[in-house]
């Protein structure tokens, strides 16, 4: 029978529990929790990768570039066709590396000058591949190299299939891969031409048997218009793995942090009796979560309210813990951030430190709700990062109560110019990617906070703001009438 957990060491492993938060640098193995549908998303002819923010897009971005985490990946179930020895490159990214591609700056500077993006985007490869007497190595600037691609198709197609075939006797692939591509535009019709043309060059590359172009995209980006609108794009759209986090992975992720953590070994006999299996990788030991850990959520709920206790209160009618955290921090597409989830948790450990120290269990339930408060003021902030305009439209929002007609926001917005004065700063400064639809009106605007999962339309038409965001604009909630919930691919909850 496996042995409780010591109250004291969950707390202080849940309070350590990694911020989630990638600055392009490689994890280190044991922090390397693989979900099923990731492993797909790592598979070098998958072109296309998609998420929500806090997904985990840089992060694997990142973790493809270390041969250590290539290893662990070609020594998993279902293993994709990468290994250590697997060529990986940045072509686009938050980490600048000016020797081996173009940084925003200099990307929007060629883009400016009337280089067309797909040619921008192939030069990045053609660089890295080309061997040191080639004559796209003499050129000493990017704007040279690029304007030595566009001048020498020829070459540059004799090139990538010399190339190819090295890599193909080897046995191994070459792929770059490319994140960040929020930073290489201000609008969104530069936008949308400067994915086009990057989801152009990865079908390109396609083509051959070794090289390979891997982009990693917001789930928005991808569905913007105009991005998909060339010749056999729906190749690349085939080829799409969105990156999400059911609730039973989202624990999967808790479980796989906590074990290969401070104080591994108690929550390893915690969870389980008998051996825990490992791999070695450079003389570290990694525990992976046996897939029974995962799949079977009763018995994830039970170890759960091991740590947190069965309610959220004296009684069923708060919620239990398990259920309650992820539908707190759901967006209105039911989709919940690793990010989020991390935070929530390692936040409550710590406040239940701080206020409830004598607490039977690891978490408090105000430490739970302290959590989600803060994981969603995260949220807000990172949605207002990637779209500044967000907090112009929702805080005028604050004090009123969900759900309600939209006519409600509508007037609000009208009688307070809320579109009138975005438009305006617009005009005189151009605030990066505004409302894609701002031009419609409050419709056009309400589609766009649908489409970010921030509004949810209601069955009745009526307009609900999910917690996690309600929670931070201050939003008040009406009771008697539960959301509409759609359920994510995969997830059984």
């Amino acid at each position: 029978m496996a042995e409780a957990i010591d109250v004291g060491a969950a707390r202080d492993a849940l309070a350590k529990l990694p911020e989630g938060t990638s600055h392009g640098e490689p994890p280190a193995p044991e922090h390397v929790y693989l979900p099923r549908s990731h492993l797909k998303a790592l598979d070098p002819d998958r072109l296309l990768v998609t998420g929500m923010r806090g997904a985990g897009k840089t992060f694997w971005w990142s973790a493809l570039q270390d041969g250590r985490v290539r290893r662990l990946i070609g020594q998993s179930d279902d293993r994709p066709p990468l290994n250590e020895h697997t060529e990986v490159r940045i072509g686009f990214g938050v980490r600048p590396a000016p020797d081996e591609h173009p940084g925003k700056d200099t990307l929007r500077d060629l883009m400016s000058a009337g280089f067309e993006p797909r040619t921008v985007w192939r030069t990045i490869p053609a660089w890295q591949l080309a061997p040191d007497e080639h004559p796209l190595r003499q050129q000493d600037s990017w704007r040279m190299r690029t304007k030595y691609v566009a001048d020498n198709p020829e070459t540059i197609e004799r090139l990538f299939q010399e190339r190819d075939a090295e890599f193909d006797w080897k046995g191994v692939h070459f792929m770059v891969v490319f994140d960040g591509l929020d930073r290489c535009a201000d609008d969104w019709n530069e936008a949308s031409r400067a994915i086009r043309g990057l989801l152009q060059t990865a079908l390109d590359m396609r083509s051959y048997r070794k090289l390979r172009v891997k982009v990693f995209l917001r789930s928005d980006q991808a569905d913007a218009g105009g991005t998909t609108d060339f010749p056999d794009a729906s190749k690349v759209l085939a080829s799409k793995v969105d990156l999400s986090w059911p609730r039973r992975e989202l624990y999967g992720l808790l479980w796989h942090h906590l074990v290969n953590g401070r104080n591994g070994g108690a929550f390893r006999r915690f969870l389980r009796d008998g051996d825990w299996p490992s791999v070695t990788i450079d003389k570290t030991s990694v525990f992976p979560v046996p897939r029974r850990l995962i799949v079977n959520e009763e018995q994830q709920e039970e170890k759960f309210h091991g740590i947190t206790g069965r309610w959220m209160g004296r009684g069923p009618r708060r919620g239990v813990p398990y259920i309650w955290i992820q539908n707190h921090l759901s967006d209105a597409e039911g989709r919940v951030s690793a990010r989020s989830f991390l935070v929530a948790l390692r936040t409550a450990a710590e406040h239940t430190a701080d206020q409830h120290p004598e607490h039977a269990n690891a978490l408090h339930p105000d430490g739970i709700r302290r959590g989600v408060q803060e994981a969603s003021k995260i949220r807000v902030g990172e949605l207002q990062e990637d779209y500044p305009w967000m907090e112009r439209v929702m805080r005028p929002l604050a004090g009123m109560n969900v759900p309600c007609e939209f006519a409600e926001f509508a007037e609000r917005w009208r009688s307070e110019r809320v579109l009138d004065r975005l438009t305006e700063e617009i005009e005189l400064s151009g605030p990066r990617l505004p409302p894609r639809h701002l031009d419609e009106g409050p419709n056009g605007v309400r589609q766009d906070l649908e489409s970010l999962g921030v509004f949810q339309r209601l069955y009745d038409g009526r307009v609900n703001i999910p917690n996690v965001f309600r929670v931070g604009y201050g939003l008040g909630r009406r009771g008697g009438v539960k959301p509409v919930r759609r359920t994510l691919p995969g997830d059984t909850s």
